[in-house]
């Protein structure tokens, strides 16, 4: 394994988990591939708070093998796993779906309509395609494939000899009282509520049989459900007997020969650890109760599959603007996918990238995209630059490319801000929107919208999918005569001003230019005037001025950045809008 120096970079946290998992790894397992690990659960749609799961061992990894080591991110599909309920809010399914509660997710039909072979598949898949995009370099792991194929086999036959001891283990916390949550800056007042995770940190431990405790849970022969009681089990023989609570089905098998179940999930985590290798994997902030998985785990890796806990930094929420905290099991929760429709990969893996894993945040669906782009097009900017912060100038590395090479990105990034309110106007017709992103710069005009994409694609997207109805923009066909002839002599020279300067002002620069120093100029100042040179009224007339002419424009008092809409608009029309 090479020898690289550790990061003096103290400001940076995927640096000082770098140093600290390599360090680790070497003391565990010198000269082997450092192992991180992620787990996904395709009980439903796989959303933002889950890829927290995967982006914060995989930012690790990456700065891992940015060093020259050698490193594997493991993502367990846990789609062995049993499915719970109906996610409300799925397309393709009903109320039937509830007939395989109980069953693997990989032996539940997918939604009506789907290309995919099963539940899990289907949800999958769509993470798969993400991942992809945002530059995640992973070992996918199907359980049902390992569990199935018997590659666990020892490790349950282990457990399952050391029931008594794994019982006792878990008899310390059943009657611990998870502690009183600590206060953390919530993303909004909606994500106060309880988490309610994948379900693993209150899966069943396996308790509760009248015939002894058993960390084995079989899948039914005859219904596939694991509402199964194991009712006897012999160490020597390994015959285990169980009855099914659904179907009253009941079936005697040998364990060393039998793949149709799996370890409870408080054993079959640390068991995983234990057997991979795992250096470091994160956990939910639902994981930190005394009686949790996570909590549990490290006692049961050590004592029973004589393994040692990863390095499991907590990480916290992660909201969306004006939604509630996200959950699997409830449907209709933004997705990654959903995500890189409207921002690209680099913002996104910035977003994860920029906070501690236990700094709650939230991502943009809203208008808080548009300042969200803006922050990012600044940090672009001093990175060029040379001004930006060591731990700033990180993030942003860690957002535009990995070990791998350089995320794709948009060769004329234009405001985002400024895409959107484009193709809101336009309605996506490109020859209007090249005419206009033209006009922009006429110094050094855009020659074709490949240069914008896919920033004016993901704009585009956001306004036909995010914003509703009736806040599009939908620009006059007459003039409004009755407003026109209402105005005095204020308005009217108002409108001179501006319509006198618009071929010698025809850029996006020179339009901002224009419409803020008409005001300026019926008031006796210089349009070049600074607003520390301006009184105050200046701007109430300004405000006054916009409204006047958003009223002519779109027939509202506010919209698109005035200087995008009248270049969107056209000189011709606004001069016909305006009175000329």
């Amino acid at each position: 394994m090479p020898i690289v120096a550790q990061s003096t970079d103290t400001t940076d946290w995927v640096s000082r988990y770098a140093d600290e998992v390599i360090a680790e790894s070497e003391r565990r397992a010198p000269g082997k591939p450092v192992v991180v690990a992620s787990g996904l659960s395709p009980s439903g749609p796989i959303h933002l708070g889950n890829l927290r799961e995967v982006m914060t061992p995989h930012l690790v990894a990456d700065e891992i093998r940015r060093r020259g080591y050698e490193v594997r991110h493991l993502i367990s599909w846990d789609d062995y796993d049993r499915y719970r309920k109906v996610p409300a809010g799925v397309p393709g399914i009903d109320e039937s779906w509830a007939q395989h509660i109980g069953k693997p997710l990989t032996s539940v039909p997918a939604p009506a309509g789907s290309a995919y072979p099963n539940w899990a598949e289907h949800f999958k898949a769509a993470m798969t395609e993400a991942l992809d995009e945002l530059g995640v370099e992973y070992d996918g792991i199907s359980q049902t494939e390992q569990y199935t194929s018997g590659v666990y086999r020892e490790q349950i036959l282990h457990a399952m000899k050391r029931r008594g001891d794994i019982d006792a283990i878990l008899d310390q916390y059943r009657t611990k009282k998870a502690p009183a949550k600590k206060s953390q800056k919530p993303v909004d007042e909606a994500e106060l509520e309880a988490a309610e995770g994948s379900g693993a940190a209150s899966e069943d431990d396996g308790s509760g049989g009248t015939s002894g405790y058993f960390p084995y849970k079989p899948y039914c022969g005859a219904c596939e459900k694991d509402l199964t009681t194991v009712t006897s089990y012999d160490d020597e023989s390994t015959e285990l007997a169980y009855v099914c609570a659904d179907c009253g089905h009941t079936e005697t098998v040998l364990l060393s020969e039998f793949n149709r179940g799996k370890l409870v999930w408080k054993v079959d985590w640390p068991m995983r650890w234990a057997y991979e290798g795992v250096i470091f994997e994160p956990s939910g902030v639902d994981h930190s109760s005394p009686g949790s998985s996570f909590v549990v785990g490290g006692q049961i890796v050590r004592e029973i599959f004589d393994g040692v806990q990863p390095i499991g930094p907590m990480y916290a929420f992660v909201g969306i603007s004006g939604m509630a905290k996200m959950s699997s099991s409830k449907g209709g929760v933004p997705t990654p996918a959903d995500a890189l429709k409207i921002m690209e990969a680099p913002l996104l893996r910035w977003l994860y990238a920029r906070r501690k894993p236990n700094q709650a945040f939230k991502i943009a669906f809203d208008q808080e995209i548009q300042r969200l782009y803006d922050e990012w097009d600044k940090l672009d900017a001093k990175v060029a630059d040379g001004s930006v912060l060591p731990a700033d100038a990180a993030a942003h590395t860690r957002a535009v490319r990995t070990a791998a090479g350089d995320l794709p990105r948009t060769p004329r990034p234009l405001p985002y801000r400024t895409l959107a309110s484009v193709a809101d106007i336009t309605a996506g017709a490109e020859d209007q929107t090249l005419r206009i992103l033209r006009d922009l710069d006429p110094s050094d005009p855009i020659t074709s919208l490949d240069e914008a994409r896919p920033r004016l694609d993901r704009a585009e997207n956001w306004i036909t999918t995010q914003v509703p109805a009736d806040a599009r923009t939908i620009v006059r066909s007459e003039p409004d005569a009755e407003l026109l002839s209402s105005l005095d002599d204020e308005g009217r020279e108002s409108l001179r001003l501006l319509l006198d300067g618009l071929d010698s002002h025809w850029s996006l620069d020179g339009l901002t230019h224009l419409v803020y120093g008409v005001p300026k100029v019926r008031a006796g100042f210089s349009a070049d005037a600074t607003a520390k040179e301006l009184p105050p009224e200046i701007k109430v007339a300004q405000r006054s001025f916009f409204a006047l002419l958003y009223r002519l424009l779109v027939t509202r008092e506010t919209g698109p950045r005035l200087p995008t809409l009248l270049l969107a608009v056209g000189a011709e029309r606004v001069r016909k809008l305006l009175g000329a």
